[in-house]
Formats: structure tokens, sequence, C-alpha cells
């Protein structure tokens, strides 16, 4: 468990402030700590961010849940950007806002994520999971391939919107295994998935969170999850990987994580990294986070920072293979 007395004995960092080789003791933090969340509150994001904010108090600075929504959580993210780097402000963001964004709007944006934010620690992945209307014809990877590829142009997945990971899921699978399946992006997952049941589109790249309603109501099936491997709150769903040959070591994630502003002394993004890692990894909060269908991964900030240039390089090659254009 983490403590106050823990946290307090090991904030007092030294921080090298100016020049000579004069140091100067500044302890950390000075004040207000902020998390900025680009989302509203209620969803996971805020969610995250308002768990993160309970230990990092520990330090002995209050701290307090932005949102600052807008832009799909570009706002919080320039604002992060732009901050100073002293760590008293964070970001909770998205694979969106951090690795796939930029990669759409280009010139647009007003920051670098790769340059400017400071990777801190991944709170948790969130695969996607392909589901199919109850009365499709379909339970497995295996099966799910073979009926897309046996109707070519024919069928359709929906996503909650265009360029997000659950589009960019769809088009993955598209390209490696050679399906033809046409791309529906609908404003949210709620209606993304209702009209999986519906039969409106064939399939969705949704999360576990939006889909488990229907799931349960039995008009909607899991027949595939986007990890490489079973989702544990899905133990029969097997990885879209097993579909076909071609899909062997498909991987297509949304995934939230921790930022600082990039400049950010490594001394305290190490033990930023620290409150995080314990805070999600924990057994009761793993339990929590798994009815929002995230998993917690623990990462160090250099391992942190590695996945994240990995997904963005990812995500670059299946926006311009699927030829993907920023909405207006």
């Amino acid at each position: 468990m983490l403590t106050r007395r823990r946290f307090v004995q090991g904030s007092s960092l030294a921080l090298l402030l100016g020049s000579g080789g004069g140091a100067a003791a500044q302890a950390y933090p000075s004040q207000t700590i902020r998390i900025l969340a680009g989302f509203p509150a209620g969803g996971g994001i805020d969610l995250l961010a308002r768990i993160l904010a309970e230990p990092l108090k520990t330090l002995g600075q209050s701290v307090v849940v932005e949102n600052r929504t807008g832009a799909a959580g570009m706002i919080a993210a320039q604002a992060t950007a732009k901050a100073p780097p002293d760590g008293h402000t964070m970001l909770m963001a998205t694979s969106g806002e951090i690795a796939i964004s930029h990669h759409l709007y280009k010139e647009k944006m007003a920051y670098d994520p790769m340059r400017e934010l400071a990777p801190v620690a991944l709170a948790g992945i969130v695969p996607c999971v392909v589901v199919v209307a109850e009365t499709t014809p379909v339970k497995t990877p295996q099966e799910l391939i073979a009926y897309a590829k046996a109707n070519p142009k024919k069928l359709s997945f929906s996503s909650s919107g265009v360029g997000n990971p659950q589009q960019l899921a769809g088009e993955l699978m598209n390209s490696m295994a050679g399906t033809d399946v046409l791309h529906v992006p609908y404003r949210g997952a709620a209606p993304a998935v209702t009209d999986v049941a519906t039969g409106a589109v064939t399939m969705s790249f949704t999360s576990y969170a939006a889909a488990l309603p229907l799931i349960q109501a039995g008009k909607l099936r899991a027949v595939a999850v986007t990890s490489l491997e079973r989702m544990p709150q899905l133990p029969d769903v097997a990885p879209l990987q097993d579909g076909a040959p071609g899909l062997k070591g498909y991987e297509l994630l949304n995934w939230f994580g921790v930022f600082a502003p990039g400049g950010t002394p490594a001394p305290i993004v190490a033990q930023l990294n620290e409150i995080t890692v314990k805070t999600f990894t924990e057994a009761s909060m793993v339990q929590k986070l798994a009815v929002q269908g995230i998993v917690p991964r623990a990462t160090t900030p250099a391992q942190f920072k590695a996945f994240v240039e990995a997904e963005s390089k990812k995500f670059a090659g299946i926006i311009e293979r699927a030829n993907i254009k920023a909405p207006n």
C-alpha cells in the first residue's frame, strides 16, 4: 500500500538549478498538482484521473482534476505540452491525442506529442471486442474471417468515429487478412453497437464496456478480441489473430496513459511513475477497472516511451494504407 510517510520521505527531490555545479534543494511538489483530462466527467479517462488523484495527495499537496474537453482530447494535451515542466501538471490521455491525431491533422496540431510530452506510465490497455448480431452465423475468429472472405464488399463494421482505434482495428484486419469490410463511422459507441444488434451493420470493433449490456441481453455475440491474448473479462473469446494465418501477430489496442510536459526532470517522472503503477496494479483496482474493459499493464517511463513510439508508427502505417482522412 502507498503511505503518506513513504511518499513524503521520497518527495524531497534535489533539483539542480542554475550553473556552475551549484545545487539548490527544492521540495516537490510545492503547489497544487493538476491532472488534465480531455474528455467529459464520467468517462474512462475521467475515472482514471480521479483514481490517480487520491494517492497523489500523499505527496503533501492538493490534487485537482480538470476536464478540458474538446478536439478529441487535443485541447488538454496541448495545455499539458505547454505547461511548465515541473511536475505540477499531468495529463491522463488516450492513444488518440498522443499517437494517432498527429498523423491525421499534422500541421494543424499546435503541439508535438512525441517531443513536448514526457511519457510517465501506461495506466492500462483497452482491447477492442469484435461483436456481431446474435443471428449472424459467426462464433469464432476463424468463422468471422471466412464469412468476410465469402462476402467481399458486402459486409460492414462500425466504430465510434473516423480515425479512432476502433476504425484502425478494422482496417488492420482488412489489411492483414485480405478482407474487404466497409467502415461505417458513428458518433459514439452506443449507436455503433446498437446498429449491429438491429442488423444495420455486420459487426463492430468496440469497447467491452459499450458492448457488455447488449451481450448480456443476448442481442450481440463477442467473437474476437484485438489483443494478442484473451481478455480476463472474456476468457472464452479468442484473439482475432487466431482467425487466419495472415493475422498472426495482429494487435490493435486503445490505451490510457499518464504524461507530463516534455523536459520534466527524470526524478519527478520516476516518482510519478511509481505512484501510477502501484495505484493501477493493486488487486482491488484491477477488479474495479475490469468492468470498464481496462487491463492494467505496468511500465517504466522508458518502456512506456518505447511503447508510445511503436504505437505511433503502427497507427501511421494503418492510416496511410487505408487512406484515412481527418474528419472536417
